[in-house]
């Protein structure tokens, strides 16, 4: 009982920190907006007489932009003022707001335009994202970030609760395009909040990264992290066959009750099932590892699925998504949360951009296919497919187990600096490329230890920067090993120091047991 209260009491505590609390309102306000705006969208192009096809595609228009921008977004957001960016997407997709709303009242609407807006309206949201979520760990402390994390998981469903069904009683009332004005004035708080933070001023130790070497090291950095490479992969399949669901939900309501109401109550109930979702969470995860519970998750989405496929009546179909709902929010917060602890700061905008790449480029995918499945042969059978494929999904799990352990991700900045100039080394930054050598003297009885963990140290330099690495054996003299890597110019070497995290450190000092002294270090520049 008592370690339940210390807990919810943690889980709340991020609210007492009143730039945090600021932006949990004006974002639980702009996302209810953006709710309405999706349901809005959904139903006028179902009141355009388009087909399941044109329906699925909204969603797809929604999520494609995140697909498209994911990269260069979560480079900006690790290289220019957060701050500033968020400023300049918010005041972007106030003014596609208020022109869809424009455009709609005024009966200018046709599917085709209705598609652009919404991807240009979703492309603001995607270039702002890798920043918004990033800001996270400058607005919370530390020890807080993990509820924190909760909070926006269970502000964002409640919004998906109330949008929906706010949506469908203003459309009913006053049609789809006062649901669009509405949403454009649901920015506002957003943008005032922010304007008002005042972001601390961190000071570059290291020349600041170009888009395209930040993109770079971004891919590199994932490609040569096991870890996030097993998430990306569970999110990517998984949503594929999960997007289902909510892609053909507006059709599955439309066949149901002609009433715009009927789908607002699905989506609410949704959401409602995810905010539910999100707090049995908490205690779900004192008890059973994320595999466990992601699985569990899963094969109650998949079922759901199943089912919604089969019913033909409001009252079973919102049972039926409160579940698909609860369900939802415990696989995505999760594997959020594990992307989270497995990502440290200098790159955490950029992954956090593939991570939605991967995730809205599966929903994009699945929404669009799912879409034309339906148009083939019907709703209920796309619906019972998509839920089997779903479930199917659950077995990943045998050989592409999720990480479990939080690992310490600070930076470990332990390596000596070459004796360079301080003006030589600024003159320096764009040469290149650095070739660096690391000779050891092993012992003799550990080689084959040695080896096997340079192996697993060499992954790291490469997921660090470095473009090429090897390991050779002196032909002449069998205890000497010389290690090498190439770094595209200093000044991503100079980075690189920074890189390596005291998650690191145990497999360097088990390397510095396999020898008999320090090793010695050698920095070459390419001469032209």
């Amino acid at each position: 009982m008592h370690a339940t209260s210390d807990q919810s009491a943690s889980l709340w505590r991020p609210l007492k920190n009143p730039t945090f609390r600021n932006l949990i309102v004006a974002d639980i306000v702009s996302d209810v907006g953006t709710f309405m705006q999706s349901v809005g969208a959904a139903w006028l192009m179902v009141s355009l007489n388009a087909g399941p096809m044109m329906v699925a595609l909204t969603q797809t228009a929604s999520a494609l932009p995140f697909f498209l921008l994911a990269l260069p977004a979560g480079a900006i957001g690790d290289i220019v003022d957060r701050r500033r960016l968020i400023l300049f997407t918010e005041t972007w997709m106030v003014a596609i707001a208020i022109l869809l709303a424009g455009l709609t009242l005024t009966g200018h609407m046709s599917p085709v335009l209705l598609l652009v807006l919404t991807f240009a309206l979703s492309a603001g949201d995607a270039l702002e994202s890798p920043a918004w979520r990033a800001i996270l760990p400058e607005v919370v402390a530390k020890q807080d970030l993990a509820a924190a994390s909760a909070v926006n998981g269970i502000e964002f469903n409640l919004a998906r609760a109330i949008g929906p069904a706010l949506a469908g009683l203003i459309i009913a009332v006053a049609g789809v395009g006062s649901a669009f004005l509405i949403n454009a004035l649901s920015f506002v708080g957003v943008i005032v909040v922010i304007v008002r933070w005042k972001r601390p001023h961190k000071q570059r130790t290291t020349p600041a990264e170009t888009l395209t070497g930040a993109t770079v090291a971004a891919i590199r950095y994932v490609r040569f992290s096991p870890a996030i490479r097993v998430l990306m992969v569970r999110a990517g399949i998984g949503l594929f066959f999960a997007s289902a669901l909510l892609a053909l939900l507006p059709s599955l309501a439309r066949s149901v009750s002609p009433s715009p109401v009927g789908y607002g109550i699905l989506l609410g109930c949704f959401g409602g099932g995810a905010v539910l979702g999100a707090l049995l969470m908490q205690r779900v995860r004192a008890r059973w590892s994320a595999e466990k519970v992601v699985s569990s998750g899963i094969v109650v989405f998949a079922l759901a699925t199943m089912l919604a496929g089969t019913l033909h009546r409001i009252p079973a179909l919102a049972a039926v998504t409160l579940a698909a709902g609860a369900a939802w929010i415990v696989f995505i917060s999760l594997f959020n949360v594990l992307v989270l602890n497995h990502t440290p700061d200098w790159v955490r905008a950029r992954v956090l951009a593939i991570t939605m790449l991967v995730i809205q480029g599966g929903m994009a995918a699945g929404s669009a296919t799912w879409g034309a499945v339906a148009s083939h042969f019907g709703i209920h059978s796309a619906l019972f497919w998509a839920g089997l494929g779903t479930l199917a999904t659950a077995s990943l799990g045998l050989f592409l187990r999720l990480p479990e352990a939080t690992i310490d991700l600070t930076a470990w900045n332990h390596w000596r600096m070459p004796a360079v100039d301080e003006a030589a080394n600024s003159d320096m930054n764009d040469a290149g490329p650095v070739l660096v050598t690391v000779e050891y003297e092993v012992i003799p009885e550990r080689t084959k230890e040695f080896v096997r963990a340079m192996h697993q140290y060499g992954r790291i330099r490469r997921r660090d920067g470095a473009s090429r690495w090897g390991i050779f054996r002196d032909v002449e003299d069998a205890e000497r090993f010389v290690e090498s890597f190439i770094v595209a110019s200093w000044a991503e070497h100079l980075r690189q120091h920074e890189r390596i995290t005291q998650a690191d450190r145990e497999i360097e000092e088990r390397l510095r047991t396999y020898v008999r002294k320090e090793p010695t270090v050698r920095h070459l520049i390419y001469v032209e």
